[in-house]
């Protein structure tokens, strides 16, 4: 081999080699790194706050949804199963003590007053004893009303009222139920659990199945499984409301150095930063960086005041929460953090990883320079 090959084999193979390790920059990884993340701080004239986790920071943004009835909803009372309603049915039978009735026919002494519908203002209408209100009287209370009528033109009559079928008082029940429809108001159905029992319960896990009801333009809604721990919400129906009935759209992503990469659903009604890892199969033991797990939050004006101590701060913020799982109460802070709709969990990748990809991709790279090397060198 001469002098001169030998020196431009090495000039090609030391070239080479630096445009290598200069562009080790821009060799693959999961995202930045923990060092990157907190140099976007706003202390360091980023666009973010970067908050390690502690017990009064847990505590600050321990907020779960607000999810729950008003007092007026939860204050409605039971509605009576036999009150008379617009659109019911009604069936009369008027008996009169004298020969040639009002109402009876000759020789007999009741007559019968079939298929009497309420109309939408809520009354009916009898022969001599005119237009009377119905709608809000039980059958008792028209009996009385239509005796009264009567009872000025005909001596001692005596009334019975029936309520038959009819439009009357009706919920619809939609979205997961097991049974989609329009139900009547009847004495097992007068509460918000009776009536979802009656359209056949929920076809999602009850655990993450919100109920929202809507009355008179107005929605408010719970958890399913709430319904049974505290019985105040429990409400009671009125007619023409809508029952929805839906799983849980909460989310929540998880990226970086963890056992897989997603985009998850809440499971349960509340999640913390652990439990979120758990879905994903924990840390990445080759890669992840336990010092390093991030959670990502656009945070609330009241509670980034809170967590930061400064009044000044106007609408929501970028907030940065960091878990330091070495440490010695890492993982309970963990364990306590709450998760909340639109996280991003991020765990970064340990250091000595980045410098693991750059020794293989720059000797790995190096055999076929010191091929062409040597092919240059041989010739």
């Amino acid at each position: 081999m001469s002098i001169q090959a030998t020196r431009t084999a090495r000039f090609i193979a030391a070239s080479l080699a630096v445009a290598l390790v200069a562009s080790c920059g821009t060799i693959p990884r999961s995202g930045p790194t923990k060092n990157e993340i907190f140099a976007g701080a706003i202390e360091n004239e980023g666009n973010a706050f970067v908050i390690p986790v502690d017990a009064r920071v847990t505590t600050a943004t321990a907020v779960g949804p607000t999810l729950g009835f008003s007092e007026s909803f939860r204050n409605a009372g039971l509605m009576g199963t036999d009150t008379i309603r617009p659109g019911d049915t009604l069936s009369l039978i008027v008996y009169e003590n004298v020969t040639d009735g009002l109402l009876t026919n000759v020789g007999a002494s009741a007559s019968q007053i079939n298929q009497v519908q309420v109309d939408a203002s809520g009354f009916i209408f009898i022969p001599y004893a005119g237009r009377i209100q119905a709608a809000g009287n039980t059958p008792e209370a028209l009996r009385r009303t239509i005796t009264a009528r009567l009872d000025e033109q005909t001596p001692d009559p005596q009334v019975v009222v029936q309520r038959l079928a009819g439009d009357g008082a009706t919920v619809a029940v939609v979205g997961t139920a097991g049974a989609q429809g329009v139900y009547p108001i009847e004495r097992p159905t007068r509460t918000l659990t009776g009536m979802i029992a009656r359209a056949g319960g929920v076809a999602a896990e009850p655990e993450i199945t919100t109920v929202t009801v809507t009355r008179n333009g107005r929605s408010e809604g719970a958890y399913l499984s709430d319904l049974y721990k505290q019985p105040a919400l429990d409400i009671a129906l009125r007619d023409g409301d809508t029952v929805f009935l839906e799983a849980d759209t909460r989310t929540f992503t998880v990226l970086g150095a963890t056992g897989a990469q997603n985009r998850l659903s809440f499971e349960t009604e509340t999640i913390s930063a652990i439990e979120a890892l758990a879905q994903v199969g924990g840390l990445n033991p080759n890669y992840a960086n336990p010092t390093g797990v991030f959670i990502l939050r656009d945070e609330h004006e009241r509670i980034a005041r809170q967590v930061i101590g400064r009044p000044d701060l106007q609408g929501p913020q970028r907030m940065i929460y960091v878990l330091d799982l070495t440490e010695p109460n890492g993982m309970f802070e963990a364990r306590d953090f709450v998760i909340r709709d639109g996280d991003t969990v991020y765990v970064t990748e340990a250091p000595i990883v980045r410098w693991n990809r750059t020794i293989a991709a720059l000797f790995g790279s190096l055999n076929p320079i010191v091929s062409s090397a040597r092919t240059v060198g041989v010739n």
